[in-house]
């Protein structure tokens, strides 16, 4: 009786470090893919003005009739956050709400850019709650800033330089253009071609 215990109080114990083992291990691959995967950005596309350049005043008429300008001086609103949206995409939808709350959170003003039928995005902005933002629709400002996809973001500071741009489908990718505009970078995707240049 005796013995048996013993034997299983043994056994006990390898079994305990064999998946203590096992543990440290599987702790160590996954800090290893950590360090393999990539953080995602905005993805910069060609065309419009250059993270750097300034963006001239273009005047746009928003969704309401009244005549405002994009881009351009902006005394007093230090960050402005342009979002090309569509009501005929789902993935704009989607990240409509997380545009708002990241705005709110880095006190950044935030306007709104489509071109669709009014009637359209009247509903849009009743579904999505977006009567106290700026709503420009029509075609002269994402021409002048090179919108090809949806949904596009823009980052302009008070100047109307161009901080960073691109295509966004997350938080994430709102919040990387604020760091990348904080590292000093284009995108995050600079970065990351540094970073793997350095490592090669």
């Amino acid at each position: 009786m005796l013995v048996s215990l013993i034997v299983s109080q043994i056994l006990s114990w390898v079994v305990i470090l064999i998946l203590g083992t096992a543990l440290l291990a599987l702790a160590r691959q996954v800090g290893v893919l950590h360090m393999r995967v990539a953080p995602a950005g905005a993805l910069t596309t060609a065309g419009g003005p250059e993270v750097g350049e300034r963006a001239d005043a273009i005047a746009a008429a928003t969704l309401d009739g009244r005549t405002t300008f994009v881009g351009g001086e902006a005394h007093g609103t230090k960050l402005r956050l342009l979002m090309f949206v569509s009501a005929a995409c789902p993935l704009c939808k989607a990240l409509i709400p997380m545009a708002k709350s990241f705005a709110h959170d880095e006190r950044i003003a935030l306007s709104f850019v489509g071109d669709d039928d009014p009637a359209v995005q009247r509903e849009m902005i009743a579904k999505q709650g977006l009567e106290r933002y700026t709503f420009i629709n029509g075609p002269e400002v994402g021409q002048a800033y090179g919108v090809g996809k949806l949904p596009y973001a823009v980052l302009l500071d008070e100047h109307g330089a161009v901080l960073s741009k691109g295509l966004v489908n997350s938080r994430e990718h709102l919040e990387s253009l604020v760091i990348a505009h904080e590292m000093g970078l284009r995108s995050v995707q600079d970065y990351i071609t540094g970073l793997k240049a350095q490592a090669a």
